[in-house]
């Protein structure tokens, strides 16, 4: 009977050993293959490419690399002798415009008064020749606007609030109107981006709370799932322009499922966190009751280890 006992004993403890076994190999499997969550994700932001609009030697820069700053700051001027130069000719060809304008007016209003004295084609030749100065009037302002504006655009500003990355520009460079040589990241478009297998999609819904850790950084972030792609690169056509998400797939000699950006906005920034375009991050999107056994199950030592 004793005997008996013990080897049911034995084998309730197999069973149970066995069916716990299971419920964490199930829960695992589960983990890792179906709930949608990813290592494979990125902190991303805009970057300006700050390019003056006027071609002409740097005078100044007003910023130093890394520097933070906000929307409408000045970042660098270009010698604008020139274009003062310019608006004061401007000046003066209007000024000499508006003069032959008035007497074009001023002899009009003569011949009408005098109608019956000057002759028709006197008339007409005036109001052809007042027609003409307006004209030119028009033109001598516009010619004025553009030196001003032109003047206006030697002060390059910030066209967002942002981080001046990777400066090299210095006083006496040569700049070319319209090629950039200032890299501005948009700290107002910061967000994260995790590349989510196909086959997860269909669980990943707009507005889905996200858990956010980032590599090498404690602690983690908290998000929402604000938009997904909808297109990516076809590798199996060459007439790819270039513009839409080319992810590629962990190993190419195998057929895996393909992957899609989805785009995840921080809802609770951090001080502890530094978040830089970049960056990487692991993302579990999911109900607020699912984090902590998901955060359980995917320990830090396991951190790199698998990539989804």
């Amino acid at each position: 009977m004793k005997t008996y006992l013990i080897l049911a004993g034995r084998v309730l403890l197999t069973l149970l050993v066995v069916a716990g076994s299971v419920l964490i190999g199930r829960e695992l499997w589960n983990h890792y293959m179906n709930e949608p969550w990813t290592r494979d994700a990125r902190v991303r932001a805009d970057v300006i490419s700050v390019a003056p609009d006027v071609s002409g030697l740097v005078s100044e820069v007003s910023v130093r690399d890394n520097q933070a700053v906000n929307k409408g700051d000045l970042l660098f001027r270009v010698d604008s002798e020139r274009f003062r130069i310019a608006l004061d000719q401007s000046d003066a060809a209007l000024a000499s415009r508006v003069a032959a304008l008035d007497q074009a007016r001023r002899d009009v209003e003569r011949y009408q008064q005098l109608k019956e004295v000057v002759s028709r084609k006197s008339k007409e030749e005036a109001e052809t020749t007042l027609a003409q100065a307006e004209a030119d009037h028009r033109k001598a302002l516009s010619d004025r606007a553009l030196a001003k504006l032109n003047l206006d655009r030697s002060e390059v500003r910030a066209a967002a609030n942002g981080i001046v990355t990777n400066l090299s520009l210095q006083a006496g460079d040569y700049v070319a109107s319209g090629k950039a040589v200032v890299a501005l990241v948009d700290t107002d478009s910061l967000h994260v981006e995790g590349y989510f297998e196909e086959t997860k999609l269909p669980r990943i819904q707009i507005g889905a709370p996200v858990t956010i850790r980032l590599m090498g950084q404690p602690g983690h972030l908290h998000g929402r799932v604000t938009s997904i792609a909808a297109a990516i690169e076809d590798r199996e056509r060459t007439t790819g322009n270039g513009l839409l998400a080319n992810i590629n797939p962990t190993f190419t000699w195998v057929r895996l499922a393909q992957r899609v950006p989805v785009r995840i906005e921080v809802t609770e920034p951090s001080s502890d966190h530094r978040l830089i375009a970049g960056l990487t991050a692991t993302v579990e999107i999911g109900p607020q009751e699912k984090r902590s056994a998901q955060a359980a199950i995917s320990s830090p030592a396991t951190d790199g280890a698998i990539t989804r």
